[in-house]
Parts: C-alpha cells; structure tokens; sequence
C-alpha cells in the first residue's frame, strides 16, 4: 500500500493527511505539540467554560474552501455560524465602515461609495465558486477561467492606498483599509489589495464566519476524516531528523522553510536550501484574551453586533500603523483586531461574561507589553470597557513562536506577503510544493494561497505528492 507521512498537523497538515488518506495512502500524521491544531485550537483561559481561540479566529475564506468541502467537514461536526454584522470599522466620530454578508447590503450603508463598492465586488461574488480554486492555489499556472481570474485579478496588483482612492468617505476609505491589512504590509507596496480583495470577495459570498465550538472544531472534523480513511496519528514527536521519519513514499511538511532547511540541511538542492534560508518573515502579532462581563460598550451600535471590529482610526492611521511595523518600530496607535465569535456562537460564553478576542500589529520579534496599547485602542471606541474586564491574558510574540515554531518571531502568518512570495511561494519555481527532494512536498501556510484554516496549501500539496506518484 502506498504511504504517505505528515510532519505538522495545523490546518495544512491536516488536510493534506485527510485528503491523502481518502485518495487511498497509509498516512502517519507527526505533530510536536501534545494536540493536533496548530492555529486552528481554542482553550479556557481566563474561566472554566469562557471559550477563547488560540489564533485563528474568523474565517470569511474557510467556509467555501475547495479542500474543506472536498473533506466534507460538515458531516463530522462542524458548524459555521455568523455574526448579524460580519466587520465593522469605527471611526472617533462614533460612525464606521460596516461589513455586511450582502453587498447590495454594504453598498447601501456605504452611502455615496455604494455604487463602485456594488461595481467592485458583485461579479467576483456571483462567481466566487469558480474563482475560489483559482484564487487559493498557485498564481503562475494556466487559470480554467481566465477572463474572470483576470477580471478579479488586476485590481489585486495595486497597492492598498491606491485602490483606497476608488471610495470618498472616511468609513469606507477605513473600512478597506482594515481588511487589507490582514496582510502585515505596508499598504503602499504593491499587491497589498490581493489579500484584502480576496476576504471581502470570499466573505461576501459565504460570511465571515466562525467555528461552532471554538477553531479547534475544524481541526477536530479534518482529525475525525483522517482516521475514518485509516490515517494514524502521533503527537508530542518534535521530528528534528529526516531519520526519525517512517519509511513513506511521500512526505509532507506543514513547517516553515527555514525548520525545512534546517531539517534537511545539505540534503536540500542548493537553491532550495538557499531560498528557505532567506525566506522573509513578516511582523507579528500580540495578542490580548479578555473576560468581559456585558460585552464591549462600543459607541458605534453596529460594533456590538459584529463578529469582526478592526480598530485602527481614519486609512492614514492604518498606513502609517502598518508602515512602523515593518519597519521595525512600535505603533503609538497599532491597527488591533478585535473578535466577538461569542454573538454568532453563545456556548463560549458563561453567563454574562464574554470572551473577546484581540491581537495588535506589531514588529517582528517585538519583546515589549503591547496591552497598554490595546486597551488604549478599546477604551477609544468603547469608554467605559475596562470596567468591565474581568480577567485577561496576554500572549507576546514569543509566546506564540513556542507553541507553535511555524510562527517564528510572533509572525502568525508564516511568512511575508512580499511581492515575490506572494505571486511565487518560499522559492522562484512553478512548483511551489516542492522542496527539490524527491518526494518531499512542504505544504504549510508559507506556500500558495497562504495563512487561513482553508487548508487550500496542504490541498495543493496533496495533490502534488500524488502528482508524483
């Protein structure tokens, strides 16, 4: 029987070890940590019974994922479930950019920039089904539709701050300006409008929803269907030798280039080991758990009923935030994304407590306490919410980097979304799958399409491995 071994078992992991073991191979998943997850895990941090997510969070691009429909994950216990509002973007006059599920919808709450938003996003939504395989895999290969990847596509060349100027009023300008900087990047380089285009596209078409349970029940379905179809599963092995692996006709790694290389060293072609070496990686998150008893008393009505609340003031503030990031310096006013899973998913909460989610942009590596600066940013557009905070815990960079090494520095992304990795994965080749190995595939978030729980890279990954046998 044909084997198959998974190093890593985040989101990619698991669904390249999933659709692999449903393709017919013996999978043997290794994963470090004392769970399977990676990004996609919840815990109780703060309470017995007030659910908080590990990392991932809300998933606009999940939900209508090719690999995760392929799984089937709804018929093993997963649910989604949405906010009323899907993301809002207050501004310090007490109104915001909202994000509703319909674009009809946003368009009219968008007031004067109604119409470019209807006329930006109404064809790529309708069609969302057909783009989405082209969108979330591999950019340079002949698309199956290519005058509406094209359609989609030239926008996404542009930077953020340029296609910001399609909109004239502050809350949409802002609204924007949030969801492009989902990619850590400054929102004047280039390309910085894929990311942005791609979430809004794909929450449009299907919400920007979260896990009924917390993240960890997407990981939970994918660990149901690969032991279904055979599949076995190791946790607590940290593999730091090719020789601890089992003899397998193909491996998958859902780690970072730079573990790869190190992995492997000499055993790598040269450009291979070179290009995973220098592979970039972006800034990082600090992320803030809290305990709030009532909810966040938000200024804007629209923000308490959304599941998404991006803080970061007027577009300028966006850009300079994210532009000192990158640089290397902390914001005074960092761009903090805010979660209220518990509106579209009750059980998470206890009682009257409710768990919110949040994490700032900061640089990488940054070693200072961010939560000053958060609660500032909350306290902003909600007065009176540290009154209400009844317990909270704070996790640094370097934190997030322990629990899980594919998030080197507090980059929660795996990876810069420069222009090059972006368009070509960790190394310039065709074949961003490929380590150059025979027969070893890496298929974590640094490769096409990149971060989320869509699994689309171990999908990508799986499909190569099996490519090649």
């Amino acid at each position: 029987m044909t084997s198959a071994v998974v190093v890593g078992g985040g989101p990619n992991g698991l669904a390249a070890a999933a659709l692999l073991a449903k393709a017919g191979l013996d999978v043997t998943l290794l994963e470090a940590a004392d769970e399977v997850g990676g990004g996609t895990r919840s815990h109780e941090a703060l309470l017995p019974g007030l659910l908080h997510d590990h990392c991932s969070a809300v998933h606009p691009t999940a939900v209508t994922s090719p690999a995760l429909r392929a799984l089937g994950l709804e018929q093993h216990g997963l649910r989604w479930l949405s906010a009323d509002i899907d993301c809002v973007h207050p501004l310090d006059d007490g109104s915001a950019g909202v994000l509703l599920r319909s674009v009809a919808d946003t368009a009219r709450l968008l007031g004067p920039d109604g119409d470019r938003y209807r006329a930006l996003f109404t064809t790529p939504v309708r069609h969302w089904d057909a783009l989405a395989p082209e969108v979330m895999g591999p950019l340079l290969r002949f698309p199956s539709h290519p005058l509406l990847l094209a359609r989609f596509g030239l926008p996404t060349i542009l930077p953020a701050t340029l296609l910001a100027r399609l909109f004239t009023t502050p809350q949409a300008r802002a609204l924007w300006a949030g969801v492009a900087a989902h990619a850590f990047r400054p929102l004047s380089r280039p390309f910085t409008s894929a990311i942005g285009l791609a979430i809004l596209t794909a929450g449009h078409a299907a919400g920007w929803a979260v896990a009924e349970g917390g993240s960890q029940a997407i990981a939970r379905s994918m660990e149901t269907v690969l032991r279904k179809h055979g599949g076995t599963i190791h946790t607590g092995v940290r593999v730091t030798d090719p020789r601890q692996l089992p003899p397998a006709d193909v491996t998958l790694l859902d780690l970072d280039p730079g573990q790869v290389a190190a992995l492997y060293g000499d055993r790598l072609p040269a450009r291979a080991r070179g290009a995973y070496r220098r592979y970039r990686r972006a800034p990082a998150a600090f992320k803030l758990d809290l305990a709030v008893e009532g909810g966040v008393p938000w200024t804007n009505e629209h923000a308490r009923r959304a599941g998404t609340v991006h803080l970061g003031g007027p577009l300028a503030e966006v850009v300079r935030a994210e532009r000192d990031i990158v640089a290397g310096r902390m914001p005074e006013r960092p761009f903090v994304l805010v979660g209220q899973q518990y509106l579209a998913d009750p059980s998470r909460s206890v009682g009257d407590v409710h768990p919110v989610y949040t994490y700032a942009h900061v640089p990488h590596g940054y070693d200072g306490d961010a939560t000053e600066a958060v609660l500032r940013q909350l306290e902003r557009f909600a007065p009176g919410v540290r009154d209400r905070i009844v317990g909270w815990q704070a996790t640094r960079p370097a934190a997030f980097a322990t629990a899980n090494p594919n998030f080197a520095g507090g980059d929660i992304i795996t990876g810069a979304r420069t222009t090059p990795q972006l368009l070509l994965g960790p190394r310039p080749t065709f074949e961003p799958y490929s380590t150059g190995l025979p027969g070893v595939f890496l298929c974590s978030a640094a490769t096409p399409p990149g971060p989320g729980a869509h699994g689309m890279c171990g999908a990508g990954a799986a499909a190569a491995a099996l490519c090649h046998l």
